[in-house]
């Protein structure tokens, strides 16, 4: 690799003039240069985040059903007219098959491989759903098939199988909270060891990769299962070899990509296979709910495989999995050749110059040192993957209701009925209009209105992607109970832009944006190979006005993610939260030098992230997580964007005052620390170092949403 100093002056051996000439890095290059440098940094963060919102928006905001895999016993006027009906405003379709009967149909479920089927007989039909496959799948087929038997009048009985554990994975988020801490182990395993031992390829790489695999993947298990209680017991042994084959595939794949590419080239390529691109066309929330295009880029990359081993062996009895098993043996044992050739027998037919043998290290360090280095630093990387493992599946794998704030108009025997079961925090309000205000100003996530025959449930859609379900489920039983009529209705301050059905693109675009923060600080150290400049804060000003107006073109006008009207306002909202997280990250790199980027990646993304809530909303976290948003940027920032766009700028107040103290805070900290204190020597950081952290960093969307 090149060096990242490169085009900086030659030492003199003087000490006092080598920090001179270090804290003035770009002053020593000519000026064109330095620029060249800085810019092709800035467009190289700008281009990871346009694509990775790219990506995102075209993958996951509209999870409708897309060629689903579906069971049929026989011909059905309402299997018809469901197939030419539309989900969210979006067309769905479905792949049926023919099967003899129930049984049949029933042994294709218990294999994986349909996600439903629906029965027909001769005075009522069987609908069949299984949550296990997918989830939000079940919560959309149900109810379609349901309101298009009743207007052909066929009487229609749904039956639930395989469903998913409550208090453990109630929405089957656990496969791609097993997936992300995997794949950050295993990148910064091959990264860190690189780095380490100097050499793209040697002799005990191979062994170095399945061993920490072993572990990484032994300790996330043990993080999601006994520690945190996501999946039941007898699960954890035949879960170990299959995230172990999916963890050692990734850590192997990307040292065999360094290995005969580029670092930067090779860095990027393994993001976008396992991050970018792999992890949403991955399916973790089912296959059948990407668009066509995803579904077939995803059956080329290892990340779909691996969810789909996790998944079977979790709740379909390991069957089904051998295709799984084999493509991601293939990948493994394609790039274990790789590195093994690279490390053995190459070196025998070519051999090294004196001084760069296999298993050098500068300054001739000694195999034992190189050992514990080695050590060290997958100590570095098991120590990130735990902290992946253990923040969101703490977070993420079990979203049930803590307090949720919730209107009722005087009282009713159905809000205590459901409060018996659901978290509830009940405030009663003297009419309609007064318990729809409390919405309009996202203070109620929903609204019951009692009446003499019929009482009307109010839920809002753009508050939370999962509270309308939960709390129509609840009353639902609990109108039941009681012999009452109930009537659900959906109620927005504003409606949902077309883009959008879900009310998940918000969340979505909040991850590009963080990543893209603390990305750009890292990138101008990298390309002035020092942690300071006296210009970076309004380098990261401008930049974050420009890259914010990219990702609003792209979120809200290419995708219509939200109302076309707010796009003037999203716009300095983006500039805003890019600002903060760009100066935080300056902040902590110019007192910690590279060890800043991880520091940052710590706060912002591994606790930040999960604080947020995602688009389930924050009443849906554990305490801890509650407890911690509101002192992090991501949370305010989140709130800032949902309550600007679907609020009408209710509720921001404390949200915008804690953005604007940490970027007045921390802007005014890092202008006085490059313009008025400059120690020498400076802190060096070079391109690979920042490209490693960058890399932890990357945080995937099936997390994100």
């Amino acid at each position: 690799m090149t060096p990242a100093s490169d085009s900086a002056p030659a030492s003199t051996g003087d000490p006092q003039q080598a920090a001179a000439v270090q804290s003035a890095a770009g002053k020593g290059t000519p000026r064109g240069v330095a620029v060249r440098k800085v810019v092709a940094a800035l467009l190289l963060v700008a281009l990871f985040g346009c694509a990775l919102t790219t990506v995102l928006m075209s993958a996951l905001r509209a999870q409708v059903p897309r060629n689903m895999p579906f069971g049929v016993t026989g011909a059905s006027p309402v299997v018809t007219a469901a197939e030419s009906a539309k989900v969210s405003g979006y067309q769905a379709s479905f792949v049926n098959t023919l099967y003899a009967n129930e049984s049949a149909a029933m042994n294709a479920i218990n294999q994986g491989k349909i996600y439903g089927a629906y029965i027909t007989g001769k005075t009522s039909d069987t609908l069949i759903a299984v949550p296990a496959k997918s989830f939000f799948a079940a919560t959309e087929v149900v109810p379609l098939f349901a309101q298009t038997a009743a207007k052909l009048g066929r009487p229609l009985v749904v039956k639930q199988v395989k469903p998913l554990p409550a208090g453990k994975d109630p929405v089957g988020a656990l496969v791609g909270l097993l997936l992300l801490p995997a794949i950050v182990g295993g990148l910064l395993a091959a990264v860190l060891v690189f780095k380490s031992t100097g050499a793209a390829a040697q002799h005990w790489r191979v062994a170095i990769m399945l061993g920490y695999s072993l572990l990484g993947a032994l300790l996330t298990l043990v993080i999601a299962g006994p520690v945190f209680g996501a999946f039941a017991g007898d699960r954890f042994w035949p879960l170990l070899p299959c995230l172990m084959l999916f963890e050692v595939t990734v850590a192997l794949v990307t040292a065999a990509l360094i290995a005969v590419l580029p670092g930067v080239v090779a860095m990027a390529l393994a993001l976008v296979l396992f991050i970018v691109v792999g992890l949403p066309a991955a399916g973790t929330s089912g296959v059948a709910l990407l668009p066509t295009s995803w579904q077939a880029i995803g059956g080329a990359l290892p990340p779909r495989y691996g969810a789909n081993l996790i998944q079977n062996v979790l709740y379909f009895s390991s069957n089904n999995i051998t295709t799984a098993v084999v493509v991601l043996a293939v990948y493994a044992l394609i790039a274990g050749a790789v590195l093994g050739y690279l490390g053995w027998l190459r070196p025998r037919r070519a051999p090294a110059p004196a001084g760069q043998g296999e298993g050098s290290r500068p300054g001739g360090s000694s195999g034992r040192l190189a050992v514990r280095i080695v050590i060290g630093v997958l100590l570095v990387a098991g120590v990130e993957q735990c902290l992946f493992a253990s923040n969101y599946v703490s977070s993420g794998h079990n979203p049930v209701s803590r307090n949720m704030p919730f209107a009722v108009v005087g009282s009713s025997s159905l809000t205590s009925a459901v409060q018996k079961n659901f978290s509830l925090k009940v405030t009663s309000y003297s009419s309609e209009s007064a318990a729809k205000h409390a919405i309009d100003q996202a203070k109620a996530w929903g609204a019951l209105i009692p009446g003499t025959s019929t009482s009307t449930l109010l839920v809002v859609p753009t508050i939370s992607d999962l509270s309308p379900l939960d709390l129509g489920v609840q009353f639902a039983k609990a109108a039941k109970a009681q012999g009452q009529k109930l009537t659900v209705t959906p109620y927005a301050p504003r409606p949902l832009a077309s883009g959008d059905p879900f009310a998940i693109v918000l969340a979505m675009l909040l991850t590009p944006v963080l990543i893209c923060g603390y990305m750009v600080s890292t990138m101008l150290t990298t390309a002035t190979d020092v942690a300071s400049g006296r210009y970076r804060g309004l380098i990261i000003l401008g930049f974050a006005v420009v890259v914010a107006l990219l990702f609003d073109l792209i979120a809200g006008t290419w995708f219509n993610g939200y109302p076309t009207d707010k796009f003037w306002i999203v716009w300095p909202i983006l500039a805003l939260i890019l600002v903060v997280i760009g100066v935080f990250a300056a902040v902590v790199q110019r007192f910690l030098g590279a060890a800043g980027t991880l520091l940052t990646v710590i706060i912002i993304i591994l606790f930040g992230k999960p604080s947020v809530g995602g688009a389930n909303g924050v009443p849906y976290l554990p305490d801890f997580w509650t407890a911690i948003g509101p002192y992090l940027p991501p949370r305010n920032a989140y709130i800032l964007l949902r309550n600007t766009v679907y609020f009408g700028g209710h509720g921001i107040a404390q949200a915008l005052i804690i953005l604007l103290a940490y970027g007045l805070v921390f802007g005014a900290i890092l202008g006085v620390l490059d313009w008025y204190r400059r120690p020498a020597p400076d802190l060096p950081v070079t391109r690979e170092t920042e490209a490693e952290a960058a890399a932890a960093a990357a945080v995937p969307a099936g997390v994100a949403i």
